[in-house]
């Protein structure tokens, strides 16, 4: 059994334990939609984690304070030992994208010169790109500079990245990588500020003979054992970003996130925002419900078409995309989301892309929730690290999955227009979301008997 400690999170997300006032000292307006919700972050120390130094493993637990606005300035926050790799992606006018430089040179980056540089970057200045390789998640930053130079016809381009176990640590590392960048951009070669960084900050991971895509029983339990319960780290802003650009049908993205369905965002160049929104994505399930077990879909963020016999064999995943392509291969996807337009051609899922009065209502609230929130100024920090965004939803999780179980435990079993409305739902229009998501959790209500809740 691993032992437990409360830890200051490294995180911008969450404020370190000392400086959170209490529920008193909250703005009890703002906060009075995550009533019951309080939670703390606390550190898993496993002794196989402990081996490899592996200590910033996070569980949400029900025991805390409330997650206030901060006085004063931002606390310094350490930054992360957590790289396995650093690493140069150059494209050659003859070659292609090709792997230019790399440290620890045991590490096996075979394919990482498409992941690290998305297809379509010739046509922006820069970009950023997250994506998984094998066990690892991977950030680069991309930029494009012009040269007169005939033999790399007048633009020269690369990205620089790490390689890290957890995708939630990466940002510490962007303004590093995008500086760099433009360091080799001007001064090709220049390695020793990448290998000082390296030194700095890597990890004492196993390597698995270079962390191949798909390892073996053995590694892959060990990987399962020293890989992050659950972080809920992000960059600063990205929810409210996430929020503003999908407006009410962030409740569609909702839905089919804790339906466990297949989510491809396509965009062309650049793809660093819509990274973003997988990551958002997946952030819609967290909820604190042992019986539920883990909802979420492992991110996939950027692919490509080397990836699509991979997609094929996955079932529940969230990614994202430059190509095209992806559009027309139907049977990789249960939902494609080009831009702000929503297509799918299953049936069910269909029916789920319609937004209900209660959906509306939801946003409204959590827009009003944003709205307190962002309007806290003075000596007072305000919470642009959106506590409110992660905690509304895992309350709104809660509350829904609370309320199945409890129904699927009483004698009749007989779910009700009067727990529709009481978990927020329409009792109309959600009736085949409720009704997927119990069989999705194997959950046993029986719909009332006039169907009301039945799928059609």
């Amino acid at each position: 059994m691993a032992d437990s400690e409360t830890v200051n999170d490294r995180t911008p997300l969450l404020e370190r334990k000392e400086s959170i006032g209490s529920l008193d000292s909250c703005d009890k307006l703002a906060l009075r939609a995550l009533e019951n919700d309080d939670i703390q972050i606390k550190a898993i120390i496993d002794p196989e984690n402990a081996k490899y130094g592996i200590t910033n493993i996070i569980d949400v637990t029900e025991e805390s304070d409330c997650m206030s606005p901060v006085e004063g300035n931002l606390p310094e926050t350490p930054e992360p030992s957590d790289i396995v790799c650093i690493f140069t992606v150059a494209f050659d006018t003859r070659a292609g994208n090709i792997i230019e430089w790399y440290l620890p040179c045991d590490c096996n980056v075979e394919g990482i010169e498409f992941r690290a540089m998305a297809s379509g970057s010739h046509r922006v200045q820069t970009d950023f790109i997250y994506f998984k390789r094998g066990k690892l998640f991977g950030l680069a930053c991309f930029e494009n500079m012009r040269v007169d130079n005939a033999t790399e016809r007048g633009a020269r381009m690369k990205s620089v990245g790490v390689l890290a176990l957890s995708y939630t640590s990466l940002h510490f590392h962007m303004n590093f990588l995008r500086k760099q960048v433009r360091l080799l951009l001007e001064n090709p070669g220049s390695y020793s500020e990448m290998e000082e960084y390296y030194e700095n900050h890597k990890g004492s991971y196993p390597t698995f003979d270079a962390f191949p895509d798909h390892s073996d029983t053995v590694s892959t339990k060990l990987w399962n054992n020293i890989t992050p319960l659950m972080k809920i780290t992000h960059p600063a802003g990205c929810f409210s970003q996430f929020l503003n650009f999908f407006g009410e049908r962030i409740f569609v993205l909702w839905k089919l996130s804790l339906l466990k369905k297949r989510i491809i965002f396509f965009s062309p160049p650049p793809i660093g925002v819509v990274c973003y929104r997988v990551y958002c994505t997946i952030s819609l399930t967290a909820h604190h419900n042992s019986e539920i077990g883990h909802v979420s879909a492992e991110p996939f963020f950027y692919v490509n078409i080397a990836d699509l016999d991979h997609l094929g064999t996955e079932k529940v995943y969230v990614a994202c995309t430059t190509e095209k392509i992806f559009q027309s291969k139907t049977s990789l996807f249960d939902l494609y989301v080009d831009n702000q337009n929503f297509i799918s051609d299953t049936p069910v899922i269909q029916k789920l892309m319609s937004t209900s009065f209660s959906d509306r209502k939801k946003y409204e609230d959590l827009c009003s929730l944003q709205s307190q929130f962002s309007s806290i100024q003075g000596d007072v920090y305000v919470d642009s690290n959106e506590t409110w965004f992660m905690r509304y939803f895992m309350n709104l999780n809660d509350k829904l999955f609370r309320k199945l179980l409890d129904v699927s435990r009483s004698d009749d079993k007989q779910w009700t227009i009067e727990h529709m409305l009481a978990v927020g739902l329409d009792p109309v229009n959600d009736r085949t979301f409720v009704m997927e998501l119990a069989d999705t959790y194997g959950i046993d209500i029986v719909p009332p008997a006039d169907a009301l809740c039945c799928s059609p």
